[in-house]
């Protein structure tokens, strides 16, 4: 059984914690914490995936050289995550005065409130306990920011209901950064701050203490700062003060995971796909095509660059991707729910507020780039299966005339049945371990994902209604159409050229 925290200042003198332990700042804590971890082997940042032989050695660093440091990454990288995660180099359980807005070490308190309070009561004071996440304290930076917000102002409510004067530090109102105080202060996207609240975190970086309002009340602060930014914003010219910049001891830099099987880990562990009451199976190559979503999102020319394409597009995507095979599986009381390449394009709304498009692709319209996207990923996934494929006799069944449709208003059973009427079809699964024995569900999402490819490389076509032809089918349509629409064409020229000559012979 754990031995009960001390409850006021004199259980505490005779605890533990003594004044020594007590006596280090917030950076030495982190550091001692981090050596630790670092000589029992541990996990240092549970859930953060991709950056343990890049970006984690950084934050090591920065840590053991006990700097304020900065994060530049675009958005969707794990910055704020990594940020609220060095809590868990803080110690489990840290006491102060209790009542103390500044949370005051009781054997060396900075505010007015705590040093009275102890002089009065001496060891009777009251004692408080801080876990880690207590002394995390996050700000996200908007050009509204006021300095009264980060450090504080003078709260006449307060000194006319006490009876003191405006210059006591009885009537302060504290504002984060003292709040923050004996813990981790973070600032999410730095540049957004108006340049005079960037000159009030100069003294506080620098010499550790705040002045409020004017008056003669100086905090000597012990918290760590962090802060966050896109490095575009970060890097032009008159976002970041100069002296603010100088007084950041590392940059380092995030990014998005390197290949797609570090992207499927990430998306694996994020996305909500345990879902209770749905017996779920996610083929291997759906995840793919997800991830490569993102990826061929990030090289795409009509994707803005400087935007990024976030993590959090396949997260969304294959949670939407989930959704619409589990509304299928109900509505045809099927057990098992089996994503299809068909549940991605039904994902589109998800999709489209995740990318920022540039002039030409906006001209083009966000669907018709994000249909693109996902065809271009669906071929390159394809590739990675079915290469070396011959798909010549599936050709050969559409250019005769066959066509086979997929939609959400049939179930798979009755799918699977017209899709056997395709020559040589279900031959041509074995890269994706289709056979016999597997359930319908997972047979339709194969064989649709070897069409989707066949369609991406115009092998054959598919309209959207989601049935599936001949390639050059349409082609000939749209010929056939075209000739039409000549001779119509034609035939009026003809007739208003006869009425011409009517009305010269007339006259």
């Amino acid at each position: 059984m754990a031995t009960p925290l001390p409850t006021t200042l004199g259980a505490l003198r005779a605890s533990e914690f003594t004044p020594q332990r007590l006596a280090r700042s917030v950076k030495d804590e982190l550091r001692e914490n981090l050596i630790a971890k670092l000589r029992s082997k541990e996990t240092l940042f549970p859930g953060i995936v991709g950056y343990q032989d890049t970006v984690v050695p950084q934050i090591v660093n920065a840590v053991l050289s006990r700097h304020n440091f900065i994060l530049l990454g675009l958005r969707g990288q794990a910055k704020s995550r990594i940020l609220r995660s060095l809590t868990t180099l803080l110690d489990p359980a840290t006491p102060y005065v209790a009542g103390a807005e500044t949370r005051d070490n009781p054997y060396a308190p900075i505010s007015k409130f705590a040093r009275d309070l102890i002089a009065k009561m001496g060891d009777d004071t009251p004692i408080a306990w801080l876990t880690p996440d207590d002394r995390f304290v996050e700000k996200l930076a908007t050009p509204d920011v006021t300095v009264a917000d980060l450090v504080g102002d003078i709260d006449p409510i307060k000194a006319a209901r006490s009876n003191q004067d405006l210059g006591s530090e009885l009537t302060m109102h504290y504002g984060l950064l003292p709040r923050a105080n004996r813990g981790i202060f973070a600032i999410n996207e730095l540049p957004d701050l108006a340049g005079k609240i960037q000159v009030a975190l100069f003294n506080i970086m620098q010499e550790g203490d705040v002045q409020i309002k004017g008056y003669p009340v100086r905090l000597p602060l012990d918290v760590a700062i962090v802060f966050s930014a896109n490095p575009e914003d970060y890097t032009a010219r008159g976002k970041i003060v100069t002296p603010l910049k100088d007084r950041i001891g590392s940059e380092i830099r995030t990014h998005y995971p390197e290949d797609v099987e570090e992207g499927i880990s990430i998306t694996a562990q994020e996305a909500w796909s345990e879902r209770p009451a749905s017996n779920i199976e996610i083929p291997h190559y759906i995840r793919q095509i997800i991830e490569q979503i993102a990826f061929s999102a990030r090289e795409d020319k009509k994707v803005d660059k400087r935007s990024g394409v976030s993590q959090r597009l396949p997260i969304s995507t294959m949670e939407l991707v989930l959704s619409n095979a589990e509304r299928r599986a109900l509505l045809h009381d099927e057990e098992l729910v089996v994503p299809r390449v068909g549940d991605i394009y039904a994902a589109l709304p998800g999709i489209t507020g995740k990318i920022e498009l540039e002039y030409e692709g906006e001209m083009r319209g966000a669907d018709t780039v994000i249909r693109e996207i996902i065809r271009t990923s669906v071929a390159g996934i394809f590739d990675k299966y079915f290469a070396g494929t011959d798909t010549q006799q599936i050709e050969q069944w559409f250019n005769l005339g066959g066509t086979v449709q997929l939609n959400d208003t049939q179930p798979s059973s009755g799918s699977l049945a017209e899709l056997q009427q395709i020559q040589g079809l279900f031959e041509k699964l074995s890269p994706l371990k289709i056979n016999g024995k597997s359930s319908p569900e997972v047979a339709v999402s194969a064989a649709e994902f070897l069409l989707e490819g066949m369609t991406a490389h115009k092998r054959i076509s598919r309209t959207e209604e989601r049935s599936f032809t001949a390639a050059e089918k349409k082609q000939r349509v749209d010929q056939a159409s075209q000739y039409a629409e000549r001779m119509r064409e034609r035939e009026i020229e003809r007739d208003e050229a006869a009425r011409n000559r009517t009305r010269r012979g007339f006259n």
